[in-house]
């Protein structure tokens, strides 16, 4: 057992790091040099109330995904957790729909209007990546 809690405690390092990661990104991006063409960290900017919708529904996962764990700790039964398991993916997959149509309607049709046509690239490695 303690080999498992080791295990979860290296996982949730390494989300932390993760995290942490992400917060510099966003601190590096605020800064004025981040304009120049030879910056490699993008970000986009979510209007309030997509943003909001986006946080609680991943909100919801991460309660999904906790109550998943919590079933397999209990040995709940296979179908039961196989269908939370579903169910969580399909939240994610909803997510993502969102999260690409913003990204379609925002930042692709700017980029295009910008002349970066290699943005069309980006998409369609993402959207093959979706369907895997």
């Amino acid at each position: 057992m303690a080999e498992k809690q080791t295990s979860n405690q290296d996982i949730d390092n390494g989300m932390d790091q993760m995290e942490e990661d992400l917060l510099q990104d966003f601190e590096h991006c605020k800064a004025e040099h981040c304009h120049t063409p030879d910056c490699d960290r993008r970000k986009t900017v979510r209007e309030a109330k997509l943003k909001g919708n986006l946080l609680t529904r991943l909100n919801r996962v991460e309660g999904q995904i906790r109550g998943i764990k919590g079933m397999v700790e209990k040995d709940v039964y296979c179908d039961d957790v196989l269908n939370q398991i579903s169910a969580a993916q399909s939240a994610l997959s909803s997510i993502s729909k969102l999260v690409l149509e913003n990204h379609i309607k925002g930042c692709l049709v700017k980029r295009i209007h910008a002349g970066e046509d290699e943005v069309v690239d980006e998409l369609l490695a993402t959207i093959r990546k979706m369907l895997k």
